[in-house]
């Protein structure tokens, strides 16, 4: 019975296809009513098929579990909206630089057996878009939300030898 439960747990966190919504960050906020503190939760959630195609989710409510929700749901129509990203088997065709508000990733390209080398946020990112070889650096603003969002821009500008080729209008 244990070795089929650990059956079903092993495709967790490959980004293989289960678009299984990954909780990045959740933030708790105070209101000072007349009767004490009035609490609300904010959740940033990432979904992602592992075939190339990402987005975040934000969602609000008095309690996480349906703050969660409806940041998953967000996700879902984000990633129906959502281009595919293009990538050179397990890793990214070129080196990149995503920013968003104060952060920024940069992600470089890596051979096989390096595995995702990045900080939480951005990890999430890549494993569910289906990348299993980068190298990821980040600068200025370490704040999760933005990091995700900065790392959401970085892999929508890849491009292919061909998509380039085609825009430059010459044979590569």
């Amino acid at each position: 019975m244990a070795r089929e439960r650990g059956g079903e747990r092993g495709g967790r966190g490959r980004g293989d296809g289960d678009n299984e919504p990954k909780v990045i960050k959740i933030r708790r906020c105070a209101a000072v009513v007349k009767g004490g503190r009035r609490f609300s939760f904010n959740a940033m959630v990432v979904v992602g098929d592992g075939k190339g195609r990402v987005a975040q989710g934000y969602g609000k409510a008095n309690e996480v579990p349906p703050a969660v929700d409806k940041a998953t749901k967000d996700a879902q129509g984000a990633m129906d909206r959502s281009k595919r990203v293009s990538l050179r088997g397990n890793t990214i065709p070129h080196r990149v630089v995503g920013k968003f508000g104060a952060s920024r990733v940069v992600m470089v390209p890596a051979g096989p057996g390096t595995g995702v080398k990045a900080g939480p946020g951005v990890r999430e990112v890549l494993v569910s878009v289906g990348v299993k070889n980068i190298l990821t650096k980040v600068h200025g603003s370490t704040n999760p939300i933005n990091l995700v969002k900065a790392t959401i821009n970085g892999l929508q500008q890849l491009r292919t030898r061909e998509e380039v080729a085609k825009l430059r209008g010459v044979a590569l």
